[in-house]
């Protein structure tokens, strides 16, 4: 792990966390009713070219605030990424380089739909550097996919994967489950399909109604019942687990050896810098810890970019939310976290826990343990409920 010491500087913090790198792509070809991701329909194209100038721009403007500091990964996430061509993230990727220390063996993951697929398309995308893929299939099924909104059918989703894994060895594949009236056996013959093809990473999401979606000024009818949902989920986890895959993170199973780095970094507190529309960013510094928010809008933050800063919000992270907020990341890990990496990544005495902790062992949601902060199978289950006891606790 690469650190960077914070002796001296007065802050709780004795080192820095490792950093990563967001990018955010805000075009699609469609907007889906469920999604409530920062993306825009590209109804009439969009700048390439401009857009790759804007997210270099948008680097060099941050930099003062990650200087020096090496990048272990890089996430590439939208909209659609890979509506991108590939001599536009060649460009991008060696603008990067040039501008920070990439580290060599950087995770570099790039988000893809089915309907973007094209063969020489990705071999171009693995000799930029990218070395691995995230496809957003959601289903195998033709009549959940139309329900969706998704733009390919099944036999598209089994051909990206296809050509996903002739040109790289670390391929994720998310599904969603609970979709409108789907069955415990289509829920499961989903998950059998993506195994069958050996990708190396699931993600598996319930279906979640989020405000400021299609879905829910038309919440579409024959919902999976809250039972119907739980079934589906345990099913899918022993589903996975029978077949060698890890479950390490709430939503995430991996084969050894292919977790989501990137992903790891949000989930142990690390550091993170968004660049791109709508974009969040969170860094640690001497005087405490900042998030930050780029303009939604790609029309605000190509001009918020020209004029020298695209942020349209920062706030430093006050002690009373620190707990929350390590929490609400930390406890997605289903082996847990060290205790120690609670003061590691936010200054605060491990005493400031002692009283919700308390009363999470007290509800059977966290084991007791001197040593480590885990989540007992209800905590996993009844996450929201667990994290609510570490609210403003940082005072």
């Amino acid at each position: 792990m690469h650190t960077v010491s914070l002796a001296g500087l007065g802050s709780g913090l004795t080192q820095l966390p490792p950093l990563s790198l967001y990018l955010h792509f805000p075009w699609c070809v469609r907007k889906c009713p469920y999604c409530d991701f920062n993306s825009h329909e590209a109804r009439n194209g969009f700048d390439e070219a401009g857009y790759v100038d804007a997210l270099l721009a948008d680097l060099e403007q941050a930099l003062p605030a990650v200087w020096g500091r090496p990048v272990t990964t890089v996430f590439m996430g939208g909209g659609t990424p890979s509506l991108f061509s590939p001599a536009a993230m060649d460009r991008l990727l060696a603008g990067i380089r040039a501008r920070i220390r990439l580290h060599p063996d950087a995770e570099i993951t790039m988000e893809a739909n089915p309907g973007t697929f094209e063969f020489e398309k990705f071999r171009g995308f693995r000799e930029a550097g990218i070395n691995r893929l995230s496809i957003g299939v959601q289903s195998f099924a033709p009549h959940h996919l139309r329900a969706l909104g998704r733009i390919h059918d099944g036999n598209e989703a089994r051909r990206a994967i296809e050509i996903a894994l002739t040109h790289f060895d670390n391929v994720n594949v998310d599904l969603m489950y609970a979709l409108p009236g789907q069955t415990l056996a289509e829920a499961l013959d989903d998950v059998s399909v993506a195994l069958g093809m050996g990708v190396t990473h699931l993600s598996a999401y319930h279906l979640t109604i989020e405000p400021n979606t299609l879905f829910a000024v038309r919440t579409p009818a024959n919902l999976p019942d809250d039972d119907l949902s739980a079934d589906m989920q345990e099913a899918l986890e022993a589903c996975l687990a029978e077949a060698g895959f890890e479950h390490y993170e709430t939503s995430a199973f991996a084969r050894p050896g292919h977790r989501a780095r990137h992903n790891l970094n949000y989930w142990t507190f690390g550091d993170y810098l968004g660049l791109g529309a709508g974009a969040h960013g969170k860094i640690s510094a001497h005087d405490g810890i900042v998030r930050e928010m780029r303009e939604k809008q790609p029309a605000a933050y190509l001009a918020g970019i020209a004029a020298g800063s695209a942020i349209q919000s920062r706030h430093k992270v006050g002690r009373k939310d620190l707990p929350f907020e390590f929490m609400m990341n930390a406890l997605r890990l289903t082996q847990g976290v060290p205790l120690a990496l609670f003061t590691e990544r936010t200054g605060l005495p491990p005493s400031v826990l002692q009283a919700p902790l308390q009363r999470a062992e007290q509800a059977g949601l966290i084991e007791p343990h001197p040593t480590m902060l885990r989540p007992t199978l209800a905590g996993q289950r009844f996450l929201n409920d667990l994290l609510t006891l570490f609210l403003n606790e940082g005072d």
